[in-house]
């Protein structure tokens, strides 16, 4: 899709509360900041929260996908789905929130509160990836939240590399529903089908049952380069997959997520938070503040990549970090800049020590 940004942030999104004190002036820029449109219309409402469960057919989420494959280094292939068929197909998908025809016909990538991007691989999550591949992070036994998550690759990577469990989220349930949950579905089965071919190929002991398995999913393959119909597989028990099982996808405003999990008779704490393009609207700076304080475990580590700045609402990096500091809970380390075109970073928030929690 060639779409640009069209920022519609109203002035109804910071209330007194949370611009109180020094931080009043970064949300003071945002609402001073141009858009395109009347800011006198209301807000839209806070987006309620909500678990999304994954099918029993999980087969039926991939037709008419068309996938993409993005390799980096040593990290394992992750899969996604081209962003170009949601548009393309919007009429024939289920969509209560009318994202995909609202974004198609304003051709923008975001419309503030209705649309937070999330159809999209933004740049910066590449930047992420090629940071865990350099660190030759494997995530081993860790619980990991994949916070703003659109196609969830950074979440998959960590679910690939031995994660305990992975929960994925999202601004629009439209997302998670229609792109996250495949994602995380086609790569699971990717896993299998490779698992599949090695032990076909010499890996296991040669049993008649591993074959024909295997036999199955070759001849899907070939049914697939030659347009035909594959055969349909057997129904998949998804709570007993050993990736899927380690997962959980949620839908909604940062607040009422947290919210949502804070009631949990075990609230989560997380090992590692990843977000990656989230700080472009500085309006959203506490409530996003506030999820990491209350979900972050007292070691543990949120990976946030982004810009330095965004153009027409203000928001970057500087601002982050300078919001970050006024509110004296995390320390910021920065761990990689790219130089070309439009300033990129990496940077990662770990609790101050009187902090933790």
């Amino acid at each position: 899709m060639s779409f640009c940004f069209n920022f519609d942030v109203p002035t109804q999104s910071v209330n007194s509360d949370q611009a109180s004190g020094p931080e009043s002036q970064i949300c003071k820029k945002v609402n001073a900041a141009p858009t395109n449109k009347d800011n006198t219309k209301p807000a839209e409402p806070v987006k309620e929260a909500k678990e999304h469960h994954l099918p029993s057919d999980p087969q039926f989420l991939l037709v008419d996908a068309v996938p993409e494959t993005v390799t980096i280094g040593s990290l394992p292939p992750l899969h996604f789905l081209n962003e170009t068929v949601f548009e393309k197909t919007a009429s024939e998908r289920e969509d209560d929130e009318n994202i995909l025809s609202r974004t198609s016909e304003q051709r923008s990538d975001l419309i503030s509160g209705v649309y937070e991007g999330g159809l999209k691989v933004w740049e910066c999550t590449y930047d992420l990836l090629e940071l865990m591949e350099r660190d030759g992070e494997t995530f081993g036994g860790k619980a990991v939240l994949d916070l703003g998550c659109g196609a969830g690759l950074l979440g998959i990577l960590a679910l690939k590399r031995g994660a305990s469990h992975i929960h994925f989220q999202d601004y629009n349930s439209t997302v998670i529903e229609q792109l996250t949950v495949p994602t995380v579905i086609l790569n699971c089965q990717e896993d299998d089908d490779i698992d599949s071919e090695d032990d076909k190929e010499g890996r296991g002991n040669g049993k008649l049952q591993e074959e024909e398995s295997c036999g199955k999913t070759l001849k899907e393959k070939e049914a697939l380069r030659d347009g035909s119909t594959p055969p349909k597989r057997r129904a998949i028990d998804l709570s007993q997959h050993p990736l899927l099982s380690k997962c959980r996808f949620f839908s909604g405003d940062w607040s009422t997520f947290l919210d949502l999990v804070l009631k949990e008779s075990s609230p989560p704490k997380y090992d590692i938070i990843f977000t990656s393009e989230t700080i472009y609207n500085a309006a959203y700076y506490p409530t996003l503040h506030e999820t990491l304080h209350k979900l972050l475990a007292p070691d543990g580590l949120v990976y946030l990549a982004t810009k330095s700045h965004y153009f027409g609402v203000g928001g970057g990096l500087h601002l982050f970090e300078t919001f970050v500091e006024q509110r004296g809970t995390f320390s910021v380390d920065h761990l990689w800049e790219g130089e070309e075109g439009l300033q990129r970073h990496v940077v990662v928030l770990r609790f101050k020590k009187t902090n933790a929690i």
